[in-house]
């Protein structure tokens, strides 16, 4: 059975949902920074400035995760589209839409989608982001390269918000949730955000979710660290970019000259974690705004803001993983040297 459905153009895309507010912006500075130690979340990374570098990153040599999922969605496309669609007891192969996390500009997600046309001829596809700028550039790439695929995009923060499936008659979700973006959460918090996505799918929906795999016998640390610390610089220009978002959007005082980017293997909780380490003592000051009042921060040498944590997955805190939020693993793709992970399950 095939649902026909017409494409919209950007203008009709984007829904009216606002992006994160300045005052989010302005809690999690004052909550990350009063810390100790001090954090800030890896979510003021994306405004367009950071949204951007991100996409450079991705092509870096050093960034194996983007080519490599790439590369395994460019080989297995159509049997993940096919097993994803597979019949249920008696029920005919249902029509899939797809649903996907932290969308991006979605430059690897086309590859699917090409493959959902392939096999159903027409698609609806829900992005999800916090930034409106890569949702659409996102329209913008597949509308000019995918013919007949229906976009219909959400500016939220999946974690937080509700995500409206918009669910068709006759029609199985196939929640994409890829680039490993699951690795910026602590254990726990990844089962919770997979158990709130878990909640507004239905028995027999699907979820293909990247992991980037821990160091073994082919993958090494330091192959791992470089992927966030590139001979370039532009990970430590993203990483620096937040200090910048927090200048303009709060008028905080940074300087990031002042501040080097660092990347440290965490073996104990195996993660990647990215720090801002202050180069020298000094202060930065935060105005008065709808957080609260004015601010003055005091950093001493060699001391951390840590922005972000990528964890690092074997094979069976995956199933695991999946197993705690209400999935079953049905079938996993791994590239030859073991460096990443897609993995495909159903929400039971």
């Amino acid at each position: 059975m095939s649902t026909t459905i017409s494409a919209v153009t950007p203008s009709t895309c984007l829904e009216t949902l606002p992006p994160s507010p300045l005052q989010a912006v302005a809690q999690e500075a004052r909550a990350g920074l009063t810390a100790s130690p001090k954090t800030l979340s890896p979510w003021l990374f994306y405004d367009v400035a950071g949204s951007q570098l991100f996409e450079q990153i991705t092509e870096l040599p050093e960034y194996y995760l983007t080519r490599t999922e790439r590369s395994l969605f460019t080989a297995h496309a159509d049997e993940i589209i096919e097993r994803a669609s597979e019949p249920c007891g008696n029920d005919p192969a249902p029509v899939l839409t797809l649903i996907e996390l932290g969308a991006g500009t979605a430059t690897k997600t086309g590859i699917l989608l090409a493959a959902a046309v392939r096999r159903q001829r027409n698609v609806v596809y829900q992005p999800v982001d916090v930034s409106e700028s890569a949702l659409a550039a996102a329209t913008e790439n597949i509308r000019a390269n995918i013919p007949g695929v229906t976009i219909r995009c959400q500016v939220a923060d999946y974690t937080t918000q509700g995500l409206p499936l918009n669910r068709l008659p006759n029609t199985r979700t196939l929640a994409l949730y890829i680039g490993s973006s699951i690795g910026n959460f602590s254990p726990e918090d990844a089962r919770d955000v997979l158990r709130n996505l878990r909640a507004q799918l239905l028995p027999g929906d699907q979820l293909l979710l990247g992991t980037d795999l821990a160091p073994g016998t082919f993958k090494t640390v330091e192959m791992l660290k470089a992927a966030y610390d590139d001979d370039a610089g532009v990970t430590a220009d993203f990483n620096k970019n937040v200090l910048i978002r927090l200048n303009r959007e709060l008028g905080a005082t940074f300087r990031p000259e002042c501040f080097d980017h660092k990347t440290v293997w965490n073996t104990v909780e195996s993660r990647i974690e990215m720090h801002l380490v202050a180069r020298h003592a000094q202060q930065v000051h935060v105005p008065a705004n709808a957080a609260g009042p004015a601010l003055t921060i005091s950093f001493f040498e060699g001391e951390s803001i840590h922005t972000e944590n990528s964890y690092k997955f074997t094979e069976a805190r995956v199933e695991e993983l999946l197993r705690s939020a209400g999935f079953r693993l049905t079938h996993a793709w791994h590239d030859s040297q073991r460096l990443f992970s897609v993995n495909l399950a159903m929400a039971v």
